[in-house]
């Protein structure tokens, strides 16, 4: 006679488990959500009116994770942060184009479900909405027993906004003689921390044990929806780049026309303490800047006459500043100076 008792639960998955983060995630939703849109979480797809106020409505997608940083939560067994990372790590590209972020959806996989982990990460994934001014609708937590091991997870987010087709910001918005301004980061926001956590490593830092590394690696990514979106409802942008892997040079010239370059003066940079610090621990200028923001999270491109106006809508913390201007040339970015870190 066979013994049919294998079950699900047995091989690894949990899914009462899964079921009660669902409703966390539900109880969520209904406060946050407007009360004219669709109940999303819990249904097979998410539906999401078009704002009737765009003539010409233009989706416009991203979709990223936080790479290694998860490492770091994981380290300091603090999980409320990283959220607010993923939400930034895509809605800070979707605004390049001077959309409006509209839905997110994130992704969630873990070995074994654990509810207070889960519960501060959509917490973070929530919050990072809520700045952004875009609805968490819906997502996907998977339990992979024997893909990940103990402790271990991953999270991806995806994100859909929306223009008008007059307002996009493309490349032939610039022009000769427009300046560059940098807007300061809030830290290392999600990127390089492979080689944050080699160094970590090679030097016995027990960064657990200081609290100021403690506080700046898992400190979340700045989100700048509400600014730069302000500034596109004016005019006052030609275009911007939002400064993730790369560096300056890597993602500045991904909006260049072919016909531009862009000069970016190093010594006018303001690099955050944590920047001067990894600098101290052996990395190279170039190896700087080709891995971290450096202190500059994200660059616009303006008309050198709308500096005074643009510099009203943006906290002291968070001040554009000129590091560049736009100059003929084959497309191309010519690093100016030093950083003095």
């Amino acid at each position: 006679m066979k013994n049919n008792n294998l079950t699900y639960e047995k091989s690894g998955v949990n899914i009462k488990a899964a079921d009660n983060f669902v409703k966390f995630i539900s109880s969520l939703s209904k406060k946050s959500r407007n009360s004219k849109n669709f109940q999303n979480i819990g249904g097979f797809g998410s539906i999401t009116n078009i704002p009737k106020n765009i003539k010409n409505p233009q989706l416009v997608t991203s979709t990223d994770g936080v790479g290694t940083k998860i490492e770091i939560a994981n380290e300091l067994n603090k999980f409320d942060t990283i959220g607010v990372d993923l939400v930034a790590m895509c809605v800070n590209d979707i605004i390049v184009q001077g959309a409006k972020p509209l839905i997110f959806l994130d992704y969630i996989s873990i070995n074994k479900i654990d509810l207070r982990k889960l519960n501060q990460i959509i917490k973070g994934i929530n919050k990072g909405c809520k700045i952004s001014n875009c609805e968490l609708v819906g997502g996907e937590t998977a339990e992979m027993p024997g893909t990940y091991s103990k402790g271990k997870f991953d999270i991806a987010g995806f994100s859909v906004g929306i223009v008008d087709k007059k307002k996009i910001l493309n490349k032939s918005k610039i022009k000769p003689n427009d300046l560059i301004l940098g807007i300061p980061s809030s830290g290392l926001h999600s990127n390089g921390f492979s080689l944050v956590r080699y160094i970590l490593k090679k030097k016995k830092i027990k960064f657990k044990k200081n609290n100021y590394l403690k506080k700046e690696l898992i400190k979340p990514t700045k989100i700048y929806v509400r600014e730069i979106l302000k500034l596109v409802d004016k005019k006052l942008l030609n275009g911007c780049a939002n400064i993730t892997g790369g560096g300056l040079e890597g993602n500045v010239v991904r909006v260049l026309p072919s016909n531009l370059s862009a000069k970016i003066y190093l010594d006018k940079i303001k690099p955050n303490k944590i920047f001067k610090w990894l600098y101290s621990q052996g990395v190279s200028d170039k190896e700087m800047l080709k891995t971290f923001n450096c202190g500059v999270g994200f660059c616009i491109i303006i008309k050198s006459k709308n500096v005074n106006k643009i510099k009203k809508y943006f906290t002291k913390n968070f001040k554009p500043y000129v590091i560049g201007k736009i100059i003929n040339g084959k497309k191309n970015i010519h690093l100016n100076g030093k950083v003095k870190w």
